[in-house]
Parts: C-alpha cells; sequence; structure tokens
C-alpha cells in the first residue's frame, strides 16, 4: 500500500535542510531503485520554483510500504528529523486511482 509522508519544517531550517539534503534523497534514491517511490519533494515556503532564501516548509514523499506502522518507522529515521529540520511528520495511507 502507499503512504503519504509529510514533513513540516521548523522555521529558519534552510541551512541545515541543504546540509542534510544528500542523506535525504539518498534514501529516497533507494526507494525509487527499489520500485517504491511515486513520488516526492519540498514544499517551497513561497510560490516560486526556486524559493532562494525564503526556504522550504516542508516535504511530500508518496511511498510504498508493508505497514503504516513501517512507513512510520522509515519516516522517523529520515535524516530531516535527526537533523532538526522537521518539527513533526505525518504518515497517512493512500490509495492512488489517478492516473
Amino acid at each position: 500500500m502507499f503512504y503519504v509522508i509529510t514533513g513540516q519544517d521548523v522555521p529558519d531550517s534552510l541551512e541545515r535542510r541543504k546540509a542534510t539534503r544528500p542523506a535525504h534523497l539518498e534514501r529516497l534514491t533507494r526507494l525509487r531503485a527499489e520500485g517504491r517511490l511515486l513520488l516526492a519533494g519540498p514544499f517551497p515556503a513561497i510560490d516560486a520554483a526556486d524559493p532562494g532564501a525564503a526556504g522550504f516548509s516542508g516535504s511530500l514523499i508518496v511511498a510504498e510500504f508493508p505497514s503504516l506502522a513501517e512507513a512510520q518507522v522509515w519516516a522517523d529515521a529520515d535524516p530531516y528529523v535527526d537533523a532538526g529540520v522537521y518539527s513533526r511528520v505525518t504518515v497517512r495511507p493512500f490509495l492512488k486511482v489517478f492516473p
């Protein structure tokens, strides 16, 4: 089943986000290689593809896991959590209908 993982950034986390991004992307790359990643990306803090110094307000990941518990464990181990980029991480089941 797919699960939606959303991370909410703490204020002024852009530098921590940049420093931790390679480790964060490495985990996503592994999910993609396993065929389990549907989509992933950040929420710009402003209405711009490159938010510059405004940074980001959080992230969205939609990926396949055997259970909600396993998705939560994976989400809780994200490098952004350890680095203090995220203030909160939410995991919810998701049923893909389109496309």
